[in-house]
């Protein structure tokens, strides 16, 4: 790990493993993007920034859950709901019912899956200025894993935002980031110019997701998909 007082060149990685990666399933790999602000965790609107994320990686899980060839099979009605037209994904996405709306997340607790994530963290800070500090994360990357999750609590969603029919479900990656197996972060400096109204803490990420996939039929009790 890198020491806090010890400068460090442009681009760097820094690994963190976390856990063994599980047996069984299929093995996704996609890739995540978000341009926008991420302040430090104890910032004033952190809260709204970890909605930003999640409302940014909703829409590219949708895409995802829509159109990769084992995800798709989630997408197909279940026959025990056809007259209802209801699928497998919203199906399960009932069990994830929070602060009065549902979630889904890809990797969850209850299909034991996993993933390990490799970001690429472009940022504005000078030459030097570490994201992984003493063998812990740093407070902005905190953040980014908190709004690629589901919030645990109603307080972790900006109390003015109402979700609309697009956010039922919420697609977010992952139920909790004990799920995550490794961490591994490169940082660079975001070369490109600056925008007139661009935040201080204004970032541009690539989140490299690897994944074990179950397929629907291996977690069917009775025809009724389990998640």
């Amino acid at each position: 790990m890198c020491a806090c007082s010890t400068p460090v060149e442009f681009p760097h990685t820094e690994i963190l493993p976390f856990d063994v990666w599980p047996e069984g399933g299929e093995t996704v790999e996609f890739r995540l993007v978000y341009k926008g602000r991420i302040p430090s965790q104890q910032s004033e609107g952190v809260v709204e920034a970890k909605h930003d994320i999640r409302l940014a990686v909703h829409e590219q899980l949708r895409a995802l859950w829509r159109e990769h060839p084992i995800l798709r099979d989630w997408s197909k009605l279940d026959e025990a709901e056809a007259q209802q037209a209801r699928s497998h994904a919203d199906i399960l996405a009932d069990n994830y019912q929070r602060c009065n709306m549902r979630f889904l997340p890809l990797v969850n607790n209850r299909a034991g899956l996993a993933c390990a994530l490799d970001i690429l963290f472009l940022r504005r800070d000078p030459p030097g200025s570490p994201i992984i500090q003493g063998g812990d994360i740093d407070n902005r990357l905190k953040v980014v894993i908190d709004g690629l999750k589901m919030p645990r609590e109603c307080s972790q969603l900006p109390r003015n935002w109402q979700p609309g029919p697009a956010h039922d479900p919420l697609y977010c990656l992952m139920e909790d980031d004990g799920l995550i197996t490794e961490i591994k972060v490169t940082s660079d400096r975001l070369l490109i110019p600056r925008e007139q109204d661009e935040h201080r803490n204004a970032v541009e990420l690539v989140i490299h997701v690897t994944t074990k996939i179950v397929k629907p039929w291996i977690l069917s009790i009775g025809g009724a998909p389990q998640l």
